[in-house]
Protein backbone atom coordinates (compact mmCIF):
# COMPACT_ATOMS: atom_id res chain seq x y z
CA UNK A 1 0.00 0.00 0.00
CA UNK A 2 1.41 3.35 -1.02
CA UNK A 3 1.13 5.93 1.74
CA UNK A 4 1.40 9.50 0.63
CA UNK A 5 0.92 12.51 2.82
CA UNK A 6 -1.89 14.80 1.86
CA UNK A 7 -0.72 18.14 0.43
CA UNK A 8 -2.36 20.00 3.31
CA UNK A 9 -0.81 17.75 5.95
CA UNK A 10 2.20 20.04 6.47
CA UNK A 11 5.86 19.17 6.86
CA UNK A 12 6.91 15.76 8.14
CA UNK A 13 8.87 15.24 11.32
CA UNK A 14 11.95 14.50 9.25
CA UNK A 15 11.61 17.74 7.28
CA UNK A 16 11.22 19.71 10.50
CA UNK A 17 14.20 18.01 12.16
CA UNK A 18 16.54 18.50 9.18
CA UNK A 19 15.35 22.09 8.77
CA UNK A 20 16.18 22.81 12.39
CA UNK A 21 19.65 21.22 12.03
CA UNK A 22 20.35 23.33 8.93
CA UNK A 23 19.03 26.46 10.71
CA UNK A 24 21.35 25.94 13.68
CA UNK A 25 24.35 25.27 11.42
CA UNK A 26 23.65 28.30 9.22
CA UNK A 27 23.11 30.56 12.22
CA UNK A 28 26.43 29.34 13.63
CA UNK A 29 28.24 30.07 10.35
CA UNK A 30 26.71 33.54 10.10
CA UNK A 31 27.37 34.40 13.75
CA UNK A 32 31.10 33.62 13.54
CA UNK A 33 31.62 36.67 11.33
CA UNK A 34 34.50 35.31 9.23
CA UNK A 35 32.90 36.25 5.91
CA UNK A 36 34.59 37.16 2.68
CA UNK A 37 31.64 39.36 1.68
CA UNK A 38 31.72 42.85 3.25
CA UNK A 39 27.90 43.10 3.16
CA UNK A 40 27.56 40.01 5.35
CA UNK A 41 30.38 41.13 7.62
CA UNK A 42 28.57 44.43 8.26
CA UNK A 43 25.31 42.86 9.43
CA UNK A 44 24.10 40.61 12.21
CA UNK A 45 21.76 38.16 10.50
CA UNK A 46 19.11 36.06 12.22
CA UNK A 47 17.75 32.83 10.78
CA UNK A 48 14.33 32.28 12.39
CA UNK A 49 13.23 29.42 10.13
CA UNK A 50 14.42 26.96 7.51
CA UNK A 51 11.85 25.02 5.50
CA UNK A 52 12.90 21.85 3.75
CA UNK A 53 11.47 20.46 0.53
CA UNK A 54 9.88 16.99 0.89
CA UNK A 55 12.93 15.35 -0.75
CA UNK A 56 15.30 17.32 1.56
CA UNK A 57 17.24 18.67 -1.43
CA UNK A 58 16.26 22.34 -1.05
CA UNK A 59 16.41 24.41 2.13
CA UNK A 60 14.55 27.71 2.00
CA UNK A 61 16.20 29.87 4.65
CA UNK A 62 14.21 32.80 6.01
CA UNK A 63 16.62 35.48 7.17
CA UNK A 64 16.47 38.99 8.58
CA UNK A 65 19.30 41.39 9.34
CA UNK A 66 19.16 42.95 12.80
CA UNK A 67 16.85 45.94 12.66
CA UNK A 68 15.43 44.85 9.30
CA UNK A 69 17.61 47.26 7.35
CA UNK A 70 19.32 46.48 4.01
CA UNK A 71 17.40 43.25 3.46
CA UNK A 72 17.81 43.28 -0.34
CA UNK A 73 21.63 43.56 -0.39
CA UNK A 74 21.90 41.01 2.44
CA UNK A 75 19.80 38.42 0.57
CA UNK A 76 21.78 39.08 -2.61
CA UNK A 77 25.06 38.61 -0.72
CA UNK A 78 23.77 35.39 0.86
CA UNK A 79 22.70 34.09 -2.56
CA UNK A 80 26.10 35.00 -4.02
CA UNK A 81 27.84 33.11 -1.20
CA UNK A 82 25.38 30.20 -1.09
CA UNK A 83 27.94 27.67 -2.29
CA UNK A 84 30.44 28.59 0.44
CA UNK A 85 27.69 28.64 3.07
CA UNK A 86 26.47 25.24 1.89
CA UNK A 87 29.99 23.86 2.32
CA UNK A 88 30.15 25.24 5.87
CA UNK A 89 26.73 23.78 6.70
CA UNK A 90 27.90 20.40 5.33
CA UNK A 91 30.83 20.44 7.78
CA UNK A 92 28.50 20.94 10.70
CA UNK A 93 25.58 18.64 9.78
CA UNK A 94 25.88 14.99 8.82
CA UNK A 95 23.44 14.42 5.98
CA UNK A 96 23.40 12.04 3.06
CA UNK A 97 23.23 15.03 0.72
CA UNK A 98 23.52 18.67 1.71
CA UNK A 99 20.55 20.72 0.53
CA UNK A 100 20.76 23.66 -1.83
CA UNK A 101 20.34 26.87 0.17
CA UNK A 102 17.83 29.47 -0.96
CA UNK A 103 17.36 32.71 0.93
CA UNK A 104 14.13 34.65 1.48
CA UNK A 105 13.10 37.61 3.61
CA UNK A 106 11.51 36.59 6.90
CA UNK A 107 8.07 38.19 7.07
CA UNK A 108 6.99 36.83 10.45
CA UNK A 109 7.76 40.14 12.20
CA UNK A 110 5.69 42.03 9.61
CA UNK A 111 2.84 39.52 10.03
CA UNK A 112 2.99 39.92 13.81
CA UNK A 113 2.85 43.72 13.53
CA UNK A 114 -0.08 43.47 11.10
CA UNK A 115 -1.99 41.15 13.47
CA UNK A 116 -1.25 43.44 16.42
CA UNK A 117 -2.56 46.46 14.50
CA UNK A 118 -5.63 44.49 13.49
CA UNK A 119 -6.37 43.49 17.09
CA UNK A 120 -6.05 47.13 18.18
CA UNK A 121 -8.37 48.41 15.45
CA UNK A 122 -11.59 50.24 16.44
CA UNK A 123 -13.77 47.55 14.85
CA UNK A 124 -12.27 44.79 17.00
CA UNK A 125 -12.47 46.94 20.13
CA UNK A 126 -16.17 47.64 19.35
CA UNK A 127 -16.84 43.91 19.01
CA UNK A 128 -14.98 43.12 22.23
CA UNK A 129 -16.93 45.81 24.12
CA UNK A 130 -20.20 44.40 22.76
CA UNK A 131 -19.18 40.90 23.84
CA UNK A 132 -18.31 42.08 27.35
CA UNK A 133 -21.60 43.98 27.76
CA UNK A 134 -23.53 40.94 26.49
CA UNK A 135 -21.84 38.63 29.00
CA UNK A 136 -22.56 41.06 31.87
CA UNK A 137 -26.27 41.13 31.00
CA UNK A 138 -26.68 37.35 31.10
CA UNK A 139 -26.66 35.90 34.63
CA UNK A 140 -24.15 33.14 35.18
CA UNK A 141 -25.77 29.77 35.80
CA UNK A 142 -24.34 27.65 38.55
CA UNK A 143 -24.51 23.83 38.46
CA UNK A 144 -27.29 23.88 41.06
CA UNK A 145 -29.34 26.20 38.82
CA UNK A 146 -28.99 23.72 35.94
CA UNK A 147 -30.13 20.88 38.18
CA UNK A 148 -33.15 22.89 39.30
CA UNK A 149 -34.05 23.72 35.68
CA UNK A 150 -33.88 20.04 34.73
CA UNK A 151 -36.41 19.03 37.41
Amino acid sequence: MNRRAEPSAGPSQRMLRVGELVRHALADVLSRGDHIDPVLAGHIITVPEVRMSPDLKIATCYVMPLGGKDITPVIKALADNARRLRTEVARRVELKSVPELRFRKDTSFDEGARMDALLRSPQVQRDLDALESHSEDAPAQTPTDKETDAE
